[in-house]
């Protein structure tokens, strides 16, 4: 069975911080390939017969340093690599510098991913009604009250098994009573919009800014029929987005982006409208809650798994 490879491009000063990151991530090894290291080389006995060879003429980075964490073959990565990058992105608030930060993921050998990870990607009941569904699985529900989102995800986008999506998916089973209007910003799988029309939201309309993003989030919706009738868009946030009057909106993204999202979201929730969200590591928590206070939002309940944090706001109405 194969390894998987995670690397991070990143420069000489954040080495030390990222081979953490992907050790505490999980990873069994880690590998360094830094061009600081080569300034340190004299000539001597490099060659593969020990004759002598200049360093310069050695395969070798000209700039940074890839820092790469081999995974053992049970590890599940699609979502692992989401909280690398926002791991490795954090950095610069410790004064890193850690650009550019790319995170990449190889197999080992020449097998296709796919038939690597659809052996460990299983049914999963995510919350007390929703159960994330492979779509290559047979699948039987356990009760009359489960609601099944079925998903073929990809490398790239959320499967419903990484703590955020949880939190996000829980928000959403407070949250949804029945005919809301939503909006799912950031939909990436489209995991979020379909677990809202399984728990009886009415119109939906989910956007991203990766159109990649949107077409997984298509073929996703495709499986799941009680999700046919959602609005799929390319779009930044809700840019150029105004008075939707809508019941809800949700999205499960970096606290960086969260923040400029709060006043477009605002504008977009009819009073006493509700805005759920996820993505926040614990470090990042205050960030969001003060510009959810500065922009009038009302904070109902914060939701948190491991390090990270889920959020349920409220636009205030009129009386209060």
């Amino acid at each position: 069975m194969e390894w998987t490879a995670v690397s991070v491009i990143t420069t000489n000063e954040a080495v030390e911080a990222v081979s953490y990151i992907l050790t505490d991530e999980g990873a069994n090894g880690v590998q360094i390939d830094n061009a600081a290291d080569y300034s340190h080389i004299i000539p001597g006995k490099y060659g593969k017969y020990g004759e002598i060879v200049d360093p310069e003429t050695l395969p070798h980075r000209e700039h940074g340093a890839a820092v790469t964490g081999y995974f053992p073959p049970k590890t599940f990565l699609p979502e692992l690599v989401d909280t690398i990058k926002a791991r490795v992105k954090q950095l610069g608030t410790f004064g890193l510098d850690y650009a550019p930060g790319t995170v990449k993921s190889s197999a080992i050998k020449d097998e296709q991913w796919s038939t690597v990870w659809q052996k460990y990607y299983h049914p999963v009941r995510v919350t007390s009604q929703l159960t994330v569904v492979p779509k290559w699985e047979e699948y039987q529900k356990q009760d009359p009250n489960e609601k099944l989102l079925v998903l073929d995800p990809g490398m790239a986008f959320g499967t419903g098994t990484h703590p955020t999506t949880k939190l996000m998916l829980q928000a959403l089973e407070i949250v949804i009573k029945g005919g809301e209007r939503l909006i799912d910003v950031g939909t990436g799988s489209g995991v979020l919009s379909i677990a809202a029309k399984q728990l009886g939201a009415g119109q939906v309309s989910a956007y991203d800014i990766d159109d990649t993003a949107v077409k997984s989030a298509k073929e996703n919706i495709d499986l799941n029929p009680v999700a046919k009738d959602v609005e799929l868009g390319v779009n930044s946030l809700l840019d150029g987005i105004h008075g939707q009057d809508a019941d809800v909106i949700v999205a499960n993204i970096l606290a960086e982006i969260i923040v400029p999202l709060i006043p477009q979201a605002w504008e977009n929730l009819k009073s006493g409208g509700q805005l759920l969200l996820s993505g926040i590591i614990n470090d990042k928590l205050s960030t969001v809650t003060d510009a959810l206070d500065k922009q009038g939002f009302i904070l109902d309940e914060s939701l948190r798994m491991k390090d990270w944090y889920g959020l349920i706001a409220h636009k205030p109405t009129a009386d209060e």
